[in-house]
């Protein structure tokens, strides 16, 4: 999708888990190794967009992990499942573009990854917590982020 604006956009991913392990793939702007999602676009809510990049990136349909806030009446609002956590951050190191991310836990029922042909020529992998220890590439907040998916999931089962 294009970006909204030159500067700043709107952007949705997931943590991906399944047997203790949790998807990461290696980005080929970055060289680094970062969960799955994109820009939010502008006819979705930020579900409906980690649900459709989930799938398309990795070729896995998802269950988002939490709970929705009890709706009370229903007065025509839906609501939405909150991410787990929120950040600003530039895209690239020194790049003037930059997202506003909401990070969201998800299970997965298999590790079967079947990416969309556009992203065949990325490696995809599942990381224990031992490996997300040891691996290099993985940003200290990617790894924080992970290893929380992770335990969300266990506490979840």
């Amino acid at each position: 999708m294009p970006h909204l604006h030159e500067k700043i956009d709107f952007t949705a991913s997931v943590y991906v888990v399944n047997d203790g392990a949790v998807l990461l793939h290696l980005h080929q702007k970055t060289g680094k190794w970062l969960p799955v999602g994109g820009h939010v676009e502008l006819d979705e809510d930020p579900n409906q967009a980690v649900l459709r990049e989930a799938k398309e990136e990795s070729g896995l349909t998802i269950r988002l992990i939490g709970e929705l806030p009890d709706r009370g009446e229903d007065d025509g609002h839906r609501e939405l499942l909150p991410p787990r956590f929120m950040n600003r951050h530039r895209f690239l190191p020194g790049g003037a573009h930059e997202h506003v991310d909401l990070v969201y836990f998800g299970r997965a029922k298999t590790r079967a990854v079947n990416p969309a042909k556009s992203e065949a020529e990325t490696e995809y992998r599942w990381f224990t917590d031992d490996e997300l220890d040891a691996a290099r590439m993985v940003l200290p907040t990617i790894r924080r982020y992970a290893k929380a998916a992770l335990e969300a999931a266990a506490r979840e089962s």
